[in-house]
């Protein structure tokens, strides 16, 4: 058996059927490949921010996640003087769908978008040249087969098979850290519309609410520590604010994590997503929007390239900004977990200070959105930064929820700011007219003359006054396909 795709992705998880259905709703055939013969069950990663739910807006499966999850309207934080509610705006906000739920919703859009999974085809071998990738896959029976791509997407997890054959090494330690992982229902007084975390003298113990009426209890474990059907109501007794009981446990089982990160995450037409590209600490629910994350900025890059749009060099912007999200994600999990396992002298000093930062408002000004993800920061790696950038404008490599895209597709997106008719808004006139393929614009009225230029993906790609538009027309220019031989 013999199988050609635009774009094959290995493995038919969250991030991999993600990455398909970004792909085929954007007119590209991309075709997903398991060693598994049914879909993966359980709760697993639940917890989705607000830049992956715009992705399932997009790819039209919000309404319907929404119907099935829990919307979070704040963090609370239980120290001994009370609780430090940070309620959460609509754009921090996120939703609590269990991870089944999630692969049900994006593997009926891929049917939808008339993909489907082959499954029970385990990866043996990749080899690659400058017009394909060739995958030998092997079934349970013993039989062979030979799969061909123009390009390869590894969304294959920690234990990546693409990742080793092309090469990549998985640089990192694990986390000295063991979680446990408890659902069931709760007894008691809690905070039913918010993520709790009770900072007790031993320790933290988090009290998540599920779809269903039940929760999630997780805390870090001692060391060598064995769990049993009441290590959750022990946690809850010894770190919570007492009158808490757990029941009908559905899951009671522990968890270690890993901090690595995949270098390269682009081998020539090889990319890697989600865990295959990268891992870190549970704490703060970043996982699943990291590898969504890697699935949108991959998507509209792979997709304009193979429909024309955009050269082939768009593509090298990936390893770059993704790493970058990865760094910073990883680094800010490893302090929150080991924030987990302080000393009880070391907890009281983070409550005090936590508590200072609640009165100030620092906290809620700083948590929210670093947790929702709006401060993940990309280098300046497609559009070069103009300079000084204007008070008041977004910073190039970053997200701005008040700078926001319009429905469009794929192209950059040119807001300018100033008096209508002026030099902002001409100038971006005759832009977007001489590069239309590339790009729209639309104008504010109002403030001082400058511009923002968005991604395709939200970010802000150049920010700055009317003067820094030309260099910026020139890195546009140099992302447009030059002759046909730059089609892939």
């Amino acid at each position: 058996m013999n199988h050609r795709s635009k774009v094959l992705i290995v493995g038919a998880g969250p991030c991999g059927l993600m990455t398909a259905c970004e792909l085929r709703r954007r007119g590209v055939e991309a075709d997903i490949l398991d060693a598994a013969e049914e879909p993966g069950a359980g709760s697993r990663a639940i917890l989705l921010w607000p830049p992956s739910l715009e992705i399932y807006r997009d790819i039209g499966i919000l309404e319907e996640a929404a119907k099935r999850g829990v919307r979070i309207k704040a963090l609370s934080y239980h120290v001994g003087s009370g609780p430090l509610r940070l309620p959460l705006a609509p754009m921090m906000s996120p939703l609590i769908l269990p991870q089944e739920d999630t692969v049900e919703l994006l593997h009926d859009e891929l049917r939808r978008l008339g993909g489907e999974v082959m499954r029970g085809l385990e990866v043996t071998g990749l080899e690659q040249d400058a017009a394909k990738v060739t995958v030998t896959a092997r079934r349970a029976g013993g039989e062979v087969v030979t799969l061909e791509a123009e390009w390869l997407v590894g969304a294959d997890g920690f234990r990546s098979t693409v990742r080793d054959k092309i090469g990549s090494a998985f640089t990192g330690a694990p986390l000295p850290i063991t979680f446990l992982l408890a659902e069931g229902h709760l007894e008691g007084d809690y905070d039913a519309e918010a993520v709790n975390y009770y900072l007790g003298r031993t320790g933290v113990v988090l009290v998540a609410p599920l779809p269903g009426g039940r929760v999630r209890v997780s805390g870090a474990l001692p060391d060598g520590a064995a769990i049993d059907e009441g290590t959750a109501q022990r946690l809850l007794d010894e770190r919570g604010p007492g009158g808490l009981r757990i029941t009908g446990l559905t899951m009671n089982t522990t968890f270690t994590s890993h901090e690595r990160i995949a270098s390269p995450l682009r081998s020539g037409r090889c990319f890697l997503v989600g865990d295959a590209a990268h891992v870190h600490s549970v704490v703060g629910g970043q996982g699943l929007n990291l590898g969504f994350g890697d699935a949108r900025n991959l998507a509209w890059k792979l997709a304009g390239v193979i429909n024309g749009r955009y050269a082939p060099r768009v593509l090298d912007s990936y390893d770059p900004e993704r790493r970058a999200a990865a760094e910073q994600t990883v680094q800010a999990t490893g302090r929150m977990a080991r924030q987990a396992v302080l000393s009880p002298f070391a907890n009281r000093v983070r409550n005090a200070l936590m508590t200072l930062g609640h009165r100030s408002g620092a906290l809620g000004r700083r948590l929210p959105p670093l947790l929702s993800g709006w401060l993940i920061r990309y280098p300046d790696a497609l559009i070069p930064a103009p300079g000084r950038v204007p008070r008041g404008l977004p910073r190039p490599g970053a997200r701005s929820p008040r700078w926001t895209l319009e429905p469009d597709d794929d192209r950059f997106q040119l807001v300018t700011a100033g008096t209508r008719g002026g030099a902002a808004d001409e100038q971006g006139t005759a832009l977007a007219g001489r590069l239309h393929d590339l790009l729209l614009h639309r104008h504010r009225d109002g403030g001082g003359e400058g511009f923002v230029l968005l991604r395709p993906d939200g970010y802000v790609a150049a920010a700055g006054r009317p003067a820094d538009l030309g260099p910026v027309a020139t890195a546009l220019e140099h992302l447009a396909p030059q002759s046909t031989k730059e089609h892939s």
